[in-house]
């Protein structure tokens, strides 16, 4: 199997290009701390990641404090001091997969496009690709708040794809969560899983990707 006659490949960001856990974890103990709760593990907040801030936020809160009423206000206090604390520490322990800047630059010396699409809010996209020297690498990028939906809906590859202008059946979804694969079914475009990623401590096989790779650079074969 190969992907030689894709032109545009959209990647996930967290979990598939980057493992930000380590930020991501200390921006919510920061959070939990403002509210005088026990700090969280990178092992409790893992399976929190994947559907945006604000799941993460509210996850993390019914974790800590599970005898809080998370009411509307009370959840956009915390998120507001989450978002603070994120943006403090965005790319401090943030860092690329194995493999990955090697093989994106392959890819683009081959001459795909390459854009991201991630559950991120946009803001943050931007400042990870410049301090991880990236940022040349990606045509575009759209995050949870770019659109009116986000991933699994099919609606962020949809608009990656029209203006890139490549059809559907040109371009690839590469993901570790089942949110990237679905929205790829979504899109009736085709999907690589990885199998490295945060994909909730679920198998990401278990949601039927074209095909699975366990380590970024497999992607050098089949392109």
């Amino acid at each position: 199997m190969d992907f030689k006659n894709k032109k545009l490949i959209i990647f996930d960001f967290d979990g598939t290009l980057i493992n930000s856990i380590p930020d991501l974890t200390l921006a919510v103990n920061k959070m939990l701390l403002h509210y005088n709760a026990s700090p969280l593990t990178i092992e409790e907040v893992t399976p929190f990641i994947g559907n945006g801030a604000m799941p993460l936020v509210k996850r993390a809160l019914k974790k800590a404090l599970p005898n809080k009423e998370l009411t509307d206000a009370f959840l956009e206090e915390a998120f507001t001091i989450y978002f603070s604390a994120y943006t403090a520490v965005t790319c401090d322990k943030t860092f690329m997969y194995p493999g990955v800047f090697h093989t994106l630059t392959k890819l683009d010396e081959k001459g795909y496009k390459m854009v991201i699409c991630t559950n991120k809010p946009y803001s943050f996209i931007a400042p990870i690709l410049e301090k991880l020297e990236i940022k040349h690498l990606f045509k575009s990028w759209i995050g949870e708040d770019s659109l009116t939906t986000k991933k699994p809906d099919a609606a962020p590859l949809l608009h990656l794809a029209k203006i890139q202008e490549v059809a559907i059946a040109n371009c690839i979804m590469v993901g570790d969560s089942k949110n990237d694969i679905l929205a790829a079914q979504n899109a009736n475009m085709e999907s690589i899983g990885v199998s490295y990623g945060y994909n909730y401590n679920e198998n990401i096989a278990d949601y039927n990707p074209t095909t699975v790779v366990d380590n970024f650079t497999d992607l050098e074969a089949l392109f």
